[in-house]
């Protein structure tokens, strides 16, 4: 069958043509995650963690088995924000290979949103027998406010 013949070929069906693909592609790309958010998403899936609550802390516990202080880093960002990040690397030596490999290298990270009360000033972070255990202080609770009492004058 002729497109001719059905006015296919007319300038607005290539108008409408060209906004259907170009939209299509669009879609694509916004739906599409970057390669940054992926690999975070992956670091983040495979660090697990726990998290306490004292009365004077929080304290978050994250197992790193093997890795060294220099491999783990623990930063806060946006003053809210604790990140626990770090890389087990793979140990390589010379006329060895592995035959079977289970245990994870790469990137880990995990970000944990801090409560209003965490005083980010106070944070430490200790590892101990392949396991790092974040400290973050509470803040002193406010002092409550005493009512203001205003005198009442008889005019």
């Amino acid at each position: 069958m002729d497109l001719r013949m059905m006015a296919l070929d007319s300038p607005l069906f290539s108008v409408l043509q060209h906004l259907h693909d170009a939209g299509d592609d669009s879609d694509k790309s916004v739906s599409r995650p970057t390669r940054t958010y992926v690999r975070d998403a992956k670091a983040m899936a495979s660090t697990a963690a726990d998290v306490k609550e004292s009365p004077n802390s929080y304290a978050f516990i994250v197992d790193m088995p093997g890795l060294k202080s220099g491999d783990i880093k623990v930063e806060v960002e946006d003053d809210n924000v604790l990140v626990i990040s770090g890389e087990r690397k793979r140990e390589e030596k010379e006329g060895a290979k592995y035959v079977r490999m289970e245990r994870r290298v790469g990137k880990f990270m995990r970000k944990f949103s801090l409560p209003e009360n965490a005083n980010t000033d106070k944070i430490s972070a200790v590892c101990q027998d392949g396991v790092l255990t974040v400290t973050v202080e509470k803040l002193p609770p406010p002092e409550p406010k005493k009512p203001k009492t205003i005198q009442v004058k008889i005019a």
